[in-house]
Protein backbone atom coordinates (compact mmCIF):
# COMPACT_ATOMS: atom_id res chain seq x y z
CA UNK A 1 0.00 0.00 0.00
CA UNK A 2 1.40 3.40 -1.00
CA UNK A 3 1.86 6.25 1.48
CA UNK A 4 -1.08 8.04 -0.14
CA UNK A 5 -3.31 4.97 0.14
CA UNK A 6 -2.40 4.68 3.81
CA UNK A 7 -3.59 8.24 4.45
CA UNK A 8 -6.90 7.58 2.69
CA UNK A 9 -7.35 4.27 4.52
CA UNK A 10 -6.76 6.03 7.87
CA UNK A 11 -9.48 8.52 7.00
CA UNK A 12 -11.87 5.76 5.94
CA UNK A 13 -11.37 3.96 9.25
CA UNK A 14 -11.73 7.22 11.17
CA UNK A 15 -15.04 7.98 9.41
CA UNK A 16 -16.33 4.51 10.19
CA UNK A 17 -15.79 5.38 13.87
CA UNK A 18 -17.43 8.78 13.39
CA UNK A 19 -20.44 7.25 11.69
CA UNK A 20 -21.09 4.87 14.57
CA UNK A 21 -21.11 7.94 16.84
CA UNK A 22 -23.16 10.10 14.46
CA UNK A 23 -25.93 7.51 14.09
CA UNK A 24 -26.94 7.99 17.72
CA UNK A 25 -26.26 11.73 17.98
CA UNK A 26 -28.84 14.48 18.49
CA UNK A 27 -26.99 16.52 15.85
CA UNK A 28 -28.06 14.15 13.05
CA UNK A 29 -31.35 13.23 14.76
CA UNK A 30 -32.11 10.06 12.81
CA UNK A 31 -35.48 9.56 14.57
CA UNK A 32 -36.54 13.03 13.44
CA UNK A 33 -35.32 12.36 9.92
CA UNK A 34 -37.22 9.07 9.78
CA UNK A 35 -40.32 10.95 10.97
CA UNK A 36 -40.09 13.32 8.00
CA UNK A 37 -37.60 16.09 8.87
CA UNK A 38 -35.29 17.37 6.11
CA UNK A 39 -31.54 17.66 6.70
CA UNK A 40 -31.18 20.42 4.09
CA UNK A 41 -30.65 24.07 5.02
CA UNK A 42 -32.68 26.76 3.23
CA UNK A 43 -29.48 28.04 1.57
CA UNK A 44 -28.80 24.99 -0.57
CA UNK A 45 -32.48 24.45 -1.36
CA UNK A 46 -32.68 28.02 -2.67
CA UNK A 47 -29.38 27.94 -4.57
CA UNK A 48 -29.89 24.48 -6.09
CA UNK A 49 -33.51 25.12 -6.97
CA UNK A 50 -36.22 22.59 -7.88
CA UNK A 51 -35.00 19.00 -8.23
CA UNK A 52 -38.18 17.08 -9.11
CA UNK A 53 -37.50 14.72 -12.00
CA UNK A 54 -33.77 15.47 -12.01
CA UNK A 55 -30.83 13.13 -11.59
CA UNK A 56 -28.66 14.14 -8.63
CA UNK A 57 -25.25 12.81 -7.57
CA UNK A 58 -24.21 13.55 -3.99
CA UNK A 59 -20.44 13.30 -3.48
CA UNK A 60 -19.17 12.46 0.02
CA UNK A 61 -22.73 11.94 1.21
CA UNK A 62 -21.91 10.56 4.69
CA UNK A 63 -25.05 8.76 5.97
CA UNK A 64 -27.15 9.93 3.03
CA UNK A 65 -29.52 12.26 4.89
CA UNK A 66 -29.13 15.08 2.35
CA UNK A 67 -29.24 12.56 -0.51
CA UNK A 68 -32.55 11.19 0.74
CA UNK A 69 -33.86 14.67 1.52
CA UNK A 70 -33.38 15.48 -2.18
CA UNK A 71 -35.10 12.20 -3.04
CA UNK A 72 -38.08 13.29 -0.93
CA UNK A 73 -38.21 16.43 -3.11
CA UNK A 74 -38.43 14.31 -6.26
CA UNK A 75 -34.82 13.83 -7.34
CA UNK A 76 -33.44 10.54 -8.58
CA UNK A 77 -30.55 10.58 -6.10
CA UNK A 78 -27.25 8.70 -5.89
CA UNK A 79 -24.89 9.10 -2.93
CA UNK A 80 -21.18 8.26 -2.70
CA UNK A 81 -19.02 7.99 0.40
CA UNK A 82 -15.74 6.36 1.41
CA UNK A 83 -17.08 5.02 4.73
CA UNK A 84 -18.51 1.50 4.82
CA UNK A 85 -20.56 2.32 7.92
CA UNK A 86 -21.97 5.49 6.34
CA UNK A 87 -23.09 3.74 3.17
CA UNK A 88 -24.62 0.85 5.12
CA UNK A 89 -26.55 3.40 7.19
CA UNK A 90 -27.71 5.29 4.09
CA UNK A 91 -28.97 2.11 2.45
CA UNK A 92 -30.81 1.13 5.63
CA UNK A 93 -32.49 4.55 5.84
CA UNK A 94 -33.54 4.36 2.19
CA UNK A 95 -35.09 0.93 2.79
CA UNK A 96 -36.92 2.03 5.94
CA UNK A 97 -38.29 5.12 4.19
CA UNK A 98 -39.04 3.29 0.94
CA UNK A 99 -37.13 5.94 -1.00
CA UNK A 100 -35.30 5.38 -4.28
CA UNK A 101 -31.75 6.25 -3.30
CA UNK A 102 -28.71 4.50 -4.74
CA UNK A 103 -25.53 4.43 -2.64
CA UNK A 104 -21.97 3.61 -3.71
CA UNK A 105 -19.07 2.96 -1.33
CA UNK A 106 -16.04 4.58 -2.99
CA UNK A 107 -13.25 7.10 -2.79
CA UNK A 108 -14.35 9.96 -5.08
CA UNK A 109 -11.17 9.57 -7.14
CA UNK A 110 -12.20 5.98 -7.99
CA UNK A 111 -15.78 6.83 -8.96
CA UNK A 112 -15.24 7.03 -12.76
CA UNK A 113 -14.31 3.33 -12.66
CA UNK A 114 -17.58 2.46 -10.90
CA UNK A 115 -20.21 4.78 -12.36
CA UNK A 116 -20.92 5.59 -16.03
CA UNK A 117 -23.96 7.86 -16.02
CA UNK A 118 -24.15 11.65 -15.87
CA UNK A 119 -26.37 13.80 -13.68
CA UNK A 120 -28.30 17.05 -13.91
CA UNK A 121 -26.92 18.08 -10.51
CA UNK A 122 -23.68 17.12 -8.80
CA UNK A 123 -23.90 18.18 -5.16
CA UNK A 124 -21.31 18.32 -2.36
CA UNK A 125 -21.62 20.23 0.90
CA UNK A 126 -20.04 20.89 4.29
CA UNK A 127 -16.80 19.29 5.41
CA UNK A 128 -15.94 17.71 2.08
CA UNK A 129 -12.88 19.45 0.61
CA UNK A 130 -10.61 19.13 3.65
CA UNK A 131 -10.46 15.37 2.98
CA UNK A 132 -9.33 15.86 -0.64
CA UNK A 133 -5.55 15.88 -1.34
CA UNK A 134 -5.83 17.29 -4.89
CA UNK A 135 -8.54 19.86 -5.61
CA UNK A 136 -7.91 19.85 -9.37
CA UNK A 137 -8.43 16.11 -9.56
CA UNK A 138 -11.58 16.29 -7.40
CA UNK A 139 -13.09 19.00 -9.63
CA UNK A 140 -12.29 16.99 -12.76
CA UNK A 141 -14.13 13.97 -11.34
CA UNK A 142 -17.11 16.11 -10.30
CA UNK A 143 -17.28 17.74 -13.76
CA UNK A 144 -17.08 14.32 -15.43
CA UNK A 145 -20.47 13.48 -13.92
CA UNK A 146 -22.23 16.76 -14.80
CA UNK A 147 -24.50 16.21 -17.80
CA UNK A 148 -24.60 18.88 -20.53
CA UNK A 149 -26.93 21.59 -19.28
CA UNK A 150 -26.41 20.47 -15.67
CA UNK A 151 -24.37 21.98 -12.86
CA UNK A 152 -22.10 21.39 -9.89
CA UNK A 153 -23.22 22.86 -6.57
CA UNK A 154 -20.57 23.07 -3.85
CA UNK A 155 -20.91 24.59 -0.37
CA UNK A 156 -18.30 24.20 2.35
CA UNK A 157 -16.51 25.92 5.16
CA UNK A 158 -14.72 29.04 3.93
CA UNK A 159 -10.97 28.38 3.63
CA UNK A 160 -10.24 31.54 5.60
CA UNK A 161 -12.11 30.12 8.59
CA UNK A 162 -10.01 26.95 8.47
CA UNK A 163 -6.92 28.78 9.70
CA UNK A 164 -8.62 29.37 13.06
CA UNK A 165 -7.77 26.94 15.85
CA UNK A 166 -10.96 25.22 17.00
CA UNK A 167 -10.55 25.42 20.77
CA UNK A 168 -8.74 28.76 21.19
CA UNK A 169 -10.51 31.17 23.58
CA UNK A 170 -9.72 34.00 21.15
CA UNK A 171 -9.64 33.87 17.35
CA UNK A 172 -6.26 32.30 16.68
CA UNK A 173 -4.77 31.67 13.20
CA UNK A 174 -3.29 28.30 14.10
CA UNK A 175 -2.87 27.06 10.51
CA UNK A 176 -1.66 28.37 7.15
CA UNK A 177 -4.18 29.54 4.54
CA UNK A 178 -2.52 28.18 1.39
CA UNK A 179 -2.55 24.59 0.16
CA UNK A 180 0.42 22.29 0.85
CA UNK A 181 0.85 18.79 -0.52
CA UNK A 182 1.57 17.39 2.95
CA UNK A 183 -1.64 17.02 4.98
CA UNK A 184 -2.33 18.18 8.48
CA UNK A 185 -2.25 15.15 10.78
CA UNK A 186 -4.76 15.07 13.62
CA UNK A 187 -4.96 12.51 16.39
CA UNK A 188 -7.85 12.74 18.77
CA UNK A 189 -11.09 11.26 19.85
CA UNK A 190 -14.59 12.60 19.49
CA UNK A 191 -16.39 14.52 16.80
CA UNK A 192 -18.28 17.74 16.31
CA UNK A 193 -21.35 15.90 17.63
CA UNK A 194 -19.69 14.53 20.81
CA UNK A 195 -16.20 15.55 21.85
CA UNK A 196 -15.81 12.92 24.59
CA UNK A 197 -16.33 9.84 22.40
CA UNK A 198 -13.41 7.40 22.12
CA UNK A 199 -12.44 6.11 18.67
CA UNK A 200 -10.65 2.92 17.74
CA UNK A 201 -9.08 4.85 14.83
CA UNK A 202 -8.31 8.38 16.12
CA UNK A 203 -5.83 9.47 13.40
CA UNK A 204 -6.98 11.40 10.36
CA UNK A 205 -5.45 13.64 7.68
CA UNK A 206 -6.79 16.86 6.17
CA UNK A 207 -5.72 19.24 3.41
CA UNK A 208 -6.30 22.98 3.09
CA UNK A 209 -7.53 24.48 -0.21
CA UNK A 210 -7.74 28.26 -0.58
CA UNK A 211 -10.65 29.88 -2.38
CA UNK A 212 -8.70 30.80 -5.52
CA UNK A 213 -7.53 27.20 -5.85
CA UNK A 214 -11.09 25.88 -5.51
CA UNK A 215 -12.64 28.23 -8.06
CA UNK A 216 -9.77 27.78 -10.53
CA UNK A 217 -10.04 23.98 -10.30
CA UNK A 218 -13.77 24.12 -11.06
CA UNK A 219 -13.23 26.40 -14.08
CA UNK A 220 -10.30 24.34 -15.39
CA UNK A 221 -12.54 21.25 -15.20
CA UNK A 222 -14.60 22.82 -17.99
CA UNK A 223 -17.45 24.29 -15.98
CA UNK A 224 -18.75 27.87 -16.17
CA UNK A 225 -19.03 29.68 -12.85
CA UNK A 226 -22.58 31.01 -12.28
CA UNK A 227 -21.99 32.42 -8.80
CA UNK A 228 -19.65 32.40 -5.83
CA UNK A 229 -21.17 33.49 -2.52
CA UNK A 230 -19.42 34.02 0.82
CA UNK A 231 -21.48 33.70 4.00
CA UNK A 232 -20.93 34.89 7.61
CA UNK A 233 -22.27 31.67 9.12
CA UNK A 234 -21.39 27.99 9.56
CA UNK A 235 -23.55 24.89 9.53
CA UNK A 236 -22.08 23.70 12.84
CA UNK A 237 -20.46 25.33 15.93
CA UNK A 238 -16.77 24.72 15.26
CA UNK A 239 -15.59 27.72 17.32
CA UNK A 240 -16.48 28.33 20.98
CA UNK A 241 -17.39 31.97 20.29
CA UNK A 242 -20.26 31.03 17.96
CA UNK A 243 -23.96 31.53 18.65
CA UNK A 244 -26.90 29.98 16.79
CA UNK A 245 -29.52 31.90 14.82
CA UNK A 246 -33.19 31.03 14.25
CA UNK A 247 -32.34 28.98 11.11
CA UNK A 248 -29.88 26.78 13.00
CA UNK A 249 -26.78 28.47 11.55
CA UNK A 250 -23.80 29.56 13.64
CA UNK A 251 -22.20 33.03 13.72
CA UNK A 252 -19.21 34.75 15.28
CA UNK A 253 -20.02 37.93 17.22
CA UNK A 254 -20.41 40.75 14.71
CA UNK A 255 -19.99 38.43 11.70
CA UNK A 256 -16.39 39.60 11.04
CA UNK A 257 -15.29 36.77 8.72
CA UNK A 258 -16.68 34.57 5.95
CA UNK A 259 -17.28 31.16 7.50
CA UNK A 260 -18.83 29.39 4.53
CA UNK A 261 -18.94 29.71 0.76
CA UNK A 262 -21.17 28.33 -1.96
CA UNK A 263 -20.75 28.15 -5.72
CA UNK A 264 -22.62 26.86 -8.72
CA UNK A 265 -20.92 26.03 -12.01
CA UNK A 266 -22.62 24.68 -15.12
CA UNK A 267 -21.71 22.62 -18.17
CA UNK A 268 -22.70 23.95 -21.58
CA UNK A 269 -25.72 22.21 -23.09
Amino acid sequence: MSDFDQLIEANRANWNDRTRLHRRSAYYDLPGFLAGASSLFPLEQTEVGPVAGKRLLHLQCHMGLDTLSWARLGASATGVDISDEAIDTARSLADRLDLEGTFVRANVYDLPDLLDEQFDIVFATYGVLCWIPDMTRWAAVAARFVAPGGFLYLADGHPLSHILADEAPVLDPGFGYFHQSEPWRFEGHGSYVEETAVFENPVCYEWQHHLGEIVTAVIQAGLTLEFLHEHPFSSYPRLPQMTRDEQGLWHLPGDPLPLQFSLRASKQA
